[in-house]
């Protein structure tokens, strides 16, 4: 039997080969799109049930599923959706292979969290290309995510330049990260706030050392030096995925709610709220931290300087919140 052009294509192209799970509770099902899969250089793992295929997912998390919707026992939404809220499998592209044809159906797949759809009876070469182009983005995405970690890496660089800030930014990210809490911020927010606490600082991996370290007061281009790492930081941390929201915490954390920061002077609440998170609590950290300019102030003193400065330095409505936090214990908890 001569292959189609996209099943040559897609036997050529290793780059795009990866390991399938296929989920059906009908065996002949299994084995169709197995051997079809297997002939056009995909490795193939096979479950025969919803609770099969999560228990296989969690153990060894595949490239992509091919889920079948109509099984006994979980059926094949609910499966789905326990693979998306799950951080080991979330970022698993799913096809759910259903003969359901109504709309609802596509609705609560796309709700589950369904990357694609076929419908049953599926064309194979239409089945190929589909797993060739979420294969595709797959890869891009582990790309991204080694990226990330990278970048994550070079945070923990920069605290290690300074010894005074030892476990600093995970400080600052629980911190932060029990402040948006508290706010009842969407989860998504609330992470994207936590890395922000993480990466806040990374833009110093750009200024020298000896500023970091120094113990005396800093020069006029020295400060000019310091007041760059927002935006480097910024710069650094573009290629992560989620850019776009932490960029501008990273790049708003040195804002004063008077306007007076940097490095663009925004004022109130076009400061991201994020960063006025960040603000607040990086500045906590650093008042009750050994510095090489001044020793650690207690936390009552430290607590005094901030409830001083809401309305000038932080946003007046996020102290109260962060200082009762602090008196109930709840950001150490």
């Amino acid at each position: 039997m001569r292959k189609t052009k996209v099943e040559k294509k897609a036997s050529k192209e290793d780059q795009y080969s990866g390991m399938i799970l296929v989920v059906d509770d009908e065996p002949a099902n299994v084995d169709l799109v197995q051997s079809y899969l297997k002939a056009n250089s995909y490795k193939v793992i096979k479950a025969y049930s919803g609770e099969e295929a999560l228990k296989k997912a969690f153990a060894d998390p595949p490239d992509l599923i091919l889920l079948d919707v109509m099984m006994p026992g979980i059926s094949g939404f609910e499966v789905c959706r326990r693979l998306k809220s799950d951080n080991r499998t979330q970022l698993i592209p799913v096809i759910l292979l259903t003969a359901l044809q109504d709309f609802q159906s596509k609705i609560q797949g796309l709700e589950a969290g369904a990357d694609e759809f076929l419908s049953k009876p599926f064309n194979l070469t239409e089945l190929l290309t589909r797993v060739r182009n979420l294969l595709r983005i797959k890869r891009l995405t582990d790309q991204l995510e080694q990226t990330e970690s990278v970048i994550f890496a070079l945070a923990r660089a920069v605290e290690a330049k300074d010894s005074y800030t030892k476990e600093h930014i995970l400080r600052i990210a629980n911190y932060a990260e029990r402040l948006g809490r508290a706010l009842n911020l969407e989860s998504q927010e609330i992470l994207a706030i936590r890395y922000g606490g993480i990466l806040h600082d990374i833009g110093k991996i750009g200024v020298s050392e000896a500023i970091l370290r120094k113990p005396g007061p800093l020069t006029e281009q020295e400060w000019l030096e310091i007041r760059k790492h927002p935006i480097i930081g910024e710069s650094i941390i573009q290629p992560m995925r989620f850019a776009n929201k932490v960029g501008p915490i990273v790049r708003g954390h040195h804002e004063r709610w008077d306007g007076k920061g940097y490095p663009d002077g925004l004022k109130e609440k076009a400061i991201p709220l994020g960063a006025r998170i960040v603000a607040l609590v990086d500045s906590y950290d650093a008042m009750t931290t050994d510095r090489p300019y001044r020793k650690a102030l207690s936390v009552k003193r430290a607590c005094r300087e901030i409830e001083q400065d809401a309305g000038s330095k932080f946003d007046p409505e996020l102290v109260p919140i962060f200082l009762k936090l602090l008196k109930e214990g709840a950001l150490l908890s």
